[in-house]
């Protein structure tokens, strides 16, 4: 029995705001067109939502079209940016993942994030050889939900759970109709009871309840 845990990726796995507000700092800095100055708390409150909702809330007082050409910037020099700065990584997430592995978990990453965010976090930090697949909003244009429910169809999962740190998370989640654990080492809250973990380091012993029994 193929057995997968899916991983939303900020906030649940590492904390890159402030090297992402950065780098949107510096993006728009280069813009004479726009004045507008994109802090961390900023970046931490769009955190996890589609890409068209971040564009919508950090650039309002522009037209659509406009908004949406400042994200895809803003997304590209931040890419290049975490390349070679990473983030934060959570306290204890490579022995966690080693400790999954070694179970004989599958593990995947599924995030709202522009195609090149996950490949940059995987390759600054050396964690790819943990991670069977991955899916983005940006490589699919597509919600999360539907993003979970191809990589557990994709890779032919048999039980699968997710762990993610906000509401959005837990609603696409539960269109997906897999089991929830809330990582409260992140973002977010969610609005009913679900099982979570306080730190990564508590992981191993809590997916036990999904996926071996």
């Amino acid at each position: 029995m193929k057995k997968g845990i899916l991983f939303d990726l900020d906030g649940t796995l590492w904390d890159s705001s402030e090297e992402v507000a950065y780098s949107w700092k510096m993006a728009l800095e280069q813009r004479k067109d726009v004045e507008k100055d994109i802090t961390m708390e900023d970046i931490q409150s769009v955190m996890g939502k589609t890409m068209e909702d971040i564009a919508n809330i950090l650039f309002a007082e522009y037209d659509v079209e406009k908004r949406m050409e400042l994200l895809k910037y803003c997304c590209e020099i931040e890419n290049e940016y975490i390349r070679t700065h990473g983030g934060k990584l959570l306290k204890g997430l490579e022995e966690t993942l080693q400790k999954l592995k070694q179970a004989g978990y599958h593990l995947y990453i599924v995030s709202n994030c522009q195609v090149g965010y996950i490949e940059a976090f995987l390759e600054y930090h050396k964690l790819g050889s943990y991670f069977d697949d991955f899916e983005s909003y940006g490589g699919t244009g597509k919600p999360k939900g539907d993003n979970i429910r191809l990589v557990v169809e994709r890779n032919h999962l048999d039980k699968a759970v997710y762990l993610g740190d906000t509401q959005g998370d837990y609603e696409a989640t539960m269109q997906a109709g897999l089991p929830f654990i809330h990582a409260r080492t992140g973002y977010g809250t969610i609005n009913v009871e679900v099982p979570f973990i306080r730190e990564l380091s508590e992981l191993p012993d809590k997916v036990k309840e999904f996926l071996d029994r």
